[in-house]
């Protein structure tokens, strides 16, 4: 069967893999912080997106990755693992 590329677009996103459970997935938790107009502060948010894990990159718990959106591959996922920043 014949490897099949899937081409990055759009945004990049940097998190932290909080589960690698489902097979060739990754849920990445990435907090960012948003401005509150009302009181002129901010607070700290966080999202999590599911990523494809390619073959060949070895990911675990608590690594430092950097995802990359791409078609849609699943119901869930429409990012792709690009890069482990730290481990």
């Amino acid at each position: 069967m014949a490897q099949e590329k899937i081409v990055v677009r759009g945004a990049s996103f940097e998190g932290v893999v909080t589960s690698t459970k489902p097979k060739k997935t990754a849920v990445i938790t990435i907090q960012y912080y948003r401005k509150v107009p009302k009181y002129d502060r901010f607070e700290k948010r966080r999202t999590k997106i599911h990523a494809h894990i390619p073959d060949g990159l070895e990911i675990k718990d608590g690594d430092h990755v950097r995802i990359r959106e791409c078609r849609k591959i699943s119901k869930t996922k429409a990012h792709i693992v690009t890069e482990v920043l730290t481990k």
